[in-house]
């Protein structure tokens, strides 16, 4: 018997390593026995505001030369649209069938430019023209829709767990995963995403906090404080903080939320952005 264990012991060690199926990026940068580091902390400053619709359960925002473009969810009152920031006209929208609960946005720019609207639990995207919104078809994916961003190359999609998903653009085929940590622990509820460079700006839903995510290491640098935009009254009648939009021409973000009166043009303080292109 112990002869056949050491045969085994043997085979054990000299045998390749199984590989995952699928891996996940850890999400942490920290060397081995190092404590990660704390996230900085940033505030914002309102610079402008808009008023918003009120009937509007904002799940995604974005903006394209003076337009931003905003999904809405909720069974029954799911919409995609869009509007003018200058003077706050509308300038197209399109309801979803009452199935549907509409989720994040992205704009996949390009030959064939197209906008991607995913959708809550029915494993389905919104393939949309931009002008006017024509569908142009669907793209299935497995489990929750929640936030999306795209990155040049692959759509960021979230799910509300500390997993982000890259995916392919024509198919949302997953091409690989990052573990989101904070201070070298996952990190939930990860929502509504703006990428920045190389850092992805995504709400936590249910809370007034951004978190500035790393895109290589999956690192939370950054949490933005992003409370006391509404006044005690509006908070009453508005629901939580959703709705990051970055406008590259002036290096500021406007931000909303769900059923909020107004969407505010804000700059975070403690922030480098890119340089205008």
């Amino acid at each position: 018997m112990r002869e056949a264990l050491s045969v085994l012991c043997l085979a054990l060690l000299v045998a390749p390593a199984c590989a995952p199926a699928e891996s996940i990026d850890s999400g942490t940068s920290a060397g081995q026995g190092q404590r990660p580091r704390a996230p900085e902390r940033w505030k914002v400053e309102v610079l402008d505001r808009r008023a918003h619709d009120t009937g509007a359960y904002t799940q995604g925002l974005l903006w394209r030369d003076g337009v931003v473009y905003e999904s809405t969810g909720s069974y029954g009152a799911s919409s995609l649209r869009s509007w003018r920031w200058d003077d706050g006209s509308e300038l197209a929208r399109v309801d979803l069938d009452p199935d549907l609960f509409g989720e994040g946005i992205a704009i996949v720019p390009g030959a064939g430019e197209r906008l991607i609207q995913l959708t809550w639990r029915r494993g389905v995207a919104l393939v949309w023209d931009l002008s006017p919104f024509t569908e142009l078809g669907r793209l299935r994916f497995d489990g929750e829709g929640w936030g999306l961003a795209y990155d040049g190359s692959a759509l960021i999609m979230s799910d509300g767990t500390p997993i982000l998903t890259f995916r392919d653009p024509e198919t949302l085929t997953v091409r690989r995963r990052l573990r989101v940590t904070r201070s070298g622990m996952p990190v939930d509820d990860l929502n509504e995403l703006e990428l920045v460079g190389d850092l992805l700006f995504a709400n936590l839903f249910g809370s007034d906090e951004i978190v500035a995510v790393d895109v290589d290491s999956g690192s939370v640098v950054a949490a933005v404080d992003a409370s006391g935009l509404l006044t005690v009254e509006e908070a009453e009648e508005a629901d939580v903080l959703n709705g990051i939009a970055y406008r590259p021409d002036t290096g500021t973000f406007l931000l909303t939320g769900k059923y909020w009166p107004w969407v505010f043009e804000v700059r975070i303080l403690g922030y480098d952005p890119p340089p205008a292109q």
